[in-house]
């Protein structure tokens, strides 16, 4: 098996990395590098040293929502259907507001297998659009803190995030994050 380049793409946040390699299958199945670090500190310019891998599980109709955390961090879904939305709430940034969103899908023998790189600052969300739970991996270059992680209200008007569910089931406290609006009040003053 030859391995091949790491397949890094840039999105319109910066720091936010799409990373997809390639699937090698055969009749037992297949297998996935997830990622190279060596090639993902290049594209991203962060050193990033994992100390910390997490799995969560979500049952259809979850919203994880809105999670910004002070670390870096790498998602890798692995089964299951999912959307994604990524919102730059960092105030001093020029994408300020922006949201990325993108669908995870690996429901099918041949699904592209994809990761994301977020960068700390970034919010994070999860939704599960499929009948079928998801399972997602997702490894830290911090351990769990409380005082470094916030969120940002998963129905926020200023982010108009199109959420392909209704009647979503979330946590307490994810419907209680502020708003963009809220958080940074002189970033709206013009508007």
């Amino acid at each position: 098996m030859k391995a091949l380049a790491q397949a890094i793409s840039k999105t319109s946040i910066p720091g936010l990395l799409v990373i997809e390699r390639p699937v090698y299958q055969d009749m037992r199945g297949f297998f996935h590098e997830i990622f190279r670090l060596n090639e993902l500190e290049k594209a991203s310019g962060i050193k990033f040293r994992p100390v910390q891998a997490s799995h969560a599980y979500s049952l259809p109709r979850v919203i994880r929502a809105i999670h910004t955390e002070g670390w870096n961090k790498l998602i890798y879904p692995v089964t299951g259907k999912m959307f994604a939305a990524i919102v730059d709430p960092r105030p001093e940034s020029s994408t300020f507001g922006r949201v990325e969103t993108f669908i995870f899908d690996n429901t099918k023998k041949d699904s592209p297998h994809r990761a994301l790189f977020i960068p700390k600052g970034l919010g994070n969300s999860v939704c599960v659009t499929g009948r079928q739970s998801v399972d997602y991996i997702y490894l830290v270059d911090d351990y769990w803190d409380d005082k470094k992680a916030s969120g940002i209200a998963w129905d926020d008007p200023d982010l108009a995030i199109k959420w392909p569910i209704k009647n979503p089931i979330i946590s307490k406290r994810d419907k209680s994050n502020p708003t963009l609006r809220e958080l940074f009040p002189e970033k709206f003053r013009d508007k």
